[in-house]
């Protein structure tokens, strides 16, 4: 994912960067799901829930960061501009609206986890 996006921000071969950002975000959402949580803890389950809503923010920035480098959704649209202004270089926001959930579950699950040893 970070050699994806890496590649990409700085205009190295997006072509190829785009496609291998998207693979490496559909390996991490398969990690994570195969990650279970098997407690009985409502907060934990809520953040795993949350987790998997990034994940899918994750996948969604990998479409868009590859229709950005290959047009593949100017179809779509009534013209390139309406194109430009709706779908062109949005991965980055969904990339931020992933990053900052997974950042918080990770924090908050890790947390939890502490209390519940104790």
């Amino acid at each position: 994912m970070v050699i994806g996006a890496g590649l990409f921000a700085f205009q190295i071969r997006q072509d190829i960067a785009s496609w291998i950002f998207l693979c490496g975000t559909v390996f991490f959402t398969l990690m994570q799901m195969m990650q279970t949580y098997e407690g009985t803890s409502m907060v934990m389950k809520r953040l795993k829930r949350i987790q998997g809503i990034a994940d899918l923010f994750f996948i969604i920035s990998g479409i868009s960061m590859v229709d950005t480098a290959n047009h593949f959704f100017v179809d779509l649209f009534d013209n390139y501009q309406s194109y430009i202004a709706y779908c062109y270089n949005k991965w980055v926001v969904f990339l931020l609206i992933a990053a900052i959930l997974e950042v918080y579950t990770t924090h908050r699950m890790s947390s939890e986890l502490k209390k519940e040893e104790a």
